[in-house]
């Protein structure tokens, strides 16, 4: 019995040991997982009069790398006709859901429990094989393009770009230096977002202040006007930057850090589910406008357009 149960535990080690060499060192790594379950949805509401044909597009956390999503249960009210889910091009998942008829003083909900499991990234064990796409996919090479409020085409952020990373010899290094020179220059300002809109990355290096949003517009604009892919990561009520390198064999990865807050650069303690990846999104709703968030929107036909309560709150268990 013994001499099995030690033919086991060293089948176990090699198989630790194959799985290791096997791991990609260019790769992010993979922290401790949190696994939390969050209580997502909308109530519709038509308080001044009824609405007819009201719609809601709701953006909803989908799988990334670092992230799984399950949906645990979905339950919808009385007036809710279909509920569906669409990807839209760039990186969000969106609740689609109709109410064909809503009277005065009614409201109409669907609300989802979720469980999503988040890593926390670390950097990866080896950074000198990285370098920038030569030929980068059509999803990779739209982040080399500008986006609203990142101005990676502005003759002063190209030049700027340009004399940051002067000298640089490693892709790494370059990028590095970028994140280091956004940090320094920029002073952080909390945004009071009810009355101020973003400033974007061209305001952001030219007042040496900024939020969140507007350090990591700028970290972007710099890295495109680079020729290095990056894009933005929204989590609940914060945001921060990914770049995009590739190893010796042409493999991409994409590498997080923070913007704003503690330093951490090509990996990022976060544990919030990601809500979206992406800073120019096609809207339904505005087919003519490009837009750097997906938000929540309503519309139907009526004596005034209904109100929505967006819900998105952690699931406390009880004890």
């Amino acid at each position: 019995m013994r001499s099995l149960f030690g033919i086991l535990l060293l089948l176990l080690a090699c198989f630790v040991a194959q799985a290791e060499e096997r791991a990609d060192p260019n790769d992010p790594q993979l922290g401790q997982p949190l696994t939390q379950r969050y209580r997502l949805g909308c109530v519709v509401k038509a308080a001044a009069g009824p609405c007819k044909g009201v719609v809601v597009n709701m953006p909803v956390p989908m799988d990334w790398p670092e992230q799984r999503v399950k949906v645990i249960s979905e339950e919808k009210s009385k007036y809710v006709g279909n509920v569906k889910y669409a990807v839209l091009e760039g990186g969000v998942k969106q609740l689609q859901l109709d109410v064909p008829n809503l009277p005065a003083g009614a409201e109409a909900s669907v609300i989802l429990i979720v469980e999503v499991t988040r890593h926390p990234l670390e950097p990866p064990k080896e950074t000198a094989g990285l370098s920038l796409p030569a030929r980068p996919s059509r999803d990779v090479a739209a982040y080399l393009t500008e986006s609203p409020y990142i101005e990676s085409k502005n003759a002063k952020i190209a030049a700027t770009a340009k004399e940051i990373v002067a000298g640089k010899e490693s892709a790494w290094e370059k990028v590095e230096t970028i994140y280091d020179w956004v940090r320094d220059h920029v002073e952080y300002e909390e945004r009071d977002k009810q009355k101020l809109a973003i400033q974007g990355a061209l305001e952001a290096m030219r007042r040496g202040k900024g939020d969140c949003e507007d350090m990591t517009s700028l970290f972007i604009a710099l890295c495109r006007a680079n020729k290095i892919p990056a894009r933005t990561v929204w989590v609940p009520g914060h945001c921060y930057p990914e770049f995009y390198l590739v190893d010796g064999e042409g493999k991409g990865h994409w590498f997080p850090c923070q913007a704003a807050g503690d330093r951490a650069f090509g990996g990022i303690p976060e544990t919030r589910f990601v809500l979206q990846k992406g800073d120019n999104f096609k809207d339904p709703n505005k087919p003519r406008e490009r837009v750097r968030y997906m938000e929540v929107s309503v519309k139907g036909v009526g004596a005034q357009k209904p109100s929505i309560e967006v819900i998105r709150e952690p699931v406390v268990e009880e004890k």
